[in-house]
């Protein structure tokens, strides 16, 4: 028989092997998943044996890791802004860098009675959850293309008992109602470049393409999104906040300020990388609609949605 400590240090020394992973970390997390017993039941219980064919379960998904299977999909769960969320294959894995926009959004709505709020491209649902959690007046809508990873993201929201949030399928704002406005928009959009080389590393090549990759420049549905926010998606004086890659934020303010917004502003991650761009889409109410001034008022053209 083998005891949880000896299993233990058999598989950091084989996820050893892997660059840029916590082996230490990652072994007691696939044998937690297999226990479903937190972290420190190992700690505290080293030298309880594990009986053999739970033993042979934790080397399975241990060669699982080895062969580069995200740990997420091995266990089928991530955590997020403390929420256990559910993750597959046909979901991006949320990531702790995201959680600023979590952070950024609730700093602009936290003077906002009943919130109107989107996620595009929810995924597994992570920043609409997070978000609903901490807002429990806000009216949240969530969309995505893919019919599996809105499948997910609702799965998610059930099982946490999260039940204010309503998920439409479809193409970024394609998907909202076009006579609806909200106070903010969030996105965590693919935003890799095709051919860049982190695709081929760590987890990247087990995701799914559509949530990482977007065109030469990384930039297309970052473009696509700020257009069709800019048409009439917000409230006067209503926010949009986007994540990117570290090298864009200069880029992505660029596309922001061209389109018409301002206090266009870029955070930093943990790491310290640029890593969220918002910006404000001002404008007055007139006679029950919205009058948005964006570029096209610049140069003396008016569009009233």
């Amino acid at each position: 028989m083998t005891t949880l400590q000896q299993a233990l240090q058999s598989a950091q020394q084989t996820l050893n092997t892997l660059p840029g992973v916590n082996s230490e970390l990652e072994a007691a997390l696939l044998l937690c998943h297999i226990l479903d017993k937190p972290r420190s039941y190992l700690y505290a219980w080293p030298e309880l044996e594990l009986p053999s064919d739970q033993y042979q379960q934790y080397t399975k998904l241990v060669e699982r890791r080895l062969s580069h299977e995200p740990i997420a999909y091995i266990t089928g769960t991530r955590e997020f802004w403390s929420l256990s969320l559910e993750v597959n294959p046909d979901t991006l894995i949320p990531r702790p860098e995201t959680e600023l926009l979590v952070e950024r959004s609730l700093h602009h709505l936290q003077h906002i009675s009943r919130p109107r709020i989107v996620d595009l491209g929810t995924g597994s649902g992570a920043i609409a959850l997070a978000l609903a959690g901490e807002l429990p007046d806000a009216g949240i809508v969530a969309t995505d293309i893919s019919a599996k990873a809105l499948a997910q993201a609702r799965e998610n929201s059930q099982r946490l008992g999260i039940d204010r949030i309503t998920f439409l399928h479809g193409s970024w704002c394609e998907a909202l109602p076009a006579d609806e406005t909200y106070d903010l928009i969030v996105s965590n959009p693919p935003y890799i470049e095709a051919g860049d080389q982190h695709l081929h590393q760590g987890d990247l090549p087990r995701e799914p393409e559509q949530a990482l990759i977007s065109g030469s420049d990384g930039l297309n549905a970052i473009r696509t999104i700020i257009r069709q926010v800019s048409a009439g998606y917000l409230k006067p004086n209503g926010w949009l906040l986007l994540e990117h890659g570290y090298q864009q934020a200069d880029a992505v303010q660029n596309l922001l300020q061209s389109a018409g917004f301002t206090h266009i502003a870029t955070h930093p991650d943990l790491s310290g990388h640029p890593r969220v761009t918002e910006a404000q889409l001002l404008g007055i109410e007139n006679n029950g609609h919205n009058w948005y001034l964006t570029l096209s008022h610049l140069i003396g053209k008016e569009t009233n949605d």
